[in-house]
């Protein structure tokens, strides 16, 4: 279930909706603060995850694909 970025129409306010099924146009979610049914749906960008945790796939233990073989 994936979570897009809407705009109101009405009122201009951005808020995130975490949309069920796919067949829900983007007219029919409800703004939260006044209600109105005039959403846009916004670009987004991916989310990316990169910290000091990252631990590449090739350098766990149980990891059969060579360091250089361009997969990690």
């Amino acid at each position: 279930m994936p979570m897009f970025d809407y705009v109101c129409g009405k009122c201009g306010t951005a808020f995130e909706e975490l949309v069920m099924s796919s067949s829900i146009e983007d007219f029919e979610i409800p703004c939260p603060d006044c209600g109105a049914n005039e959403s846009k749906k916004q670009l987004s960008a991916p989310s990316v995850s990169v910290g000091s945790s990252f631990e590449p796939a090739c350098a766990k233990p149980s990891c059969s694909t060579p360091v250089n073989s361009g997969f990690g």
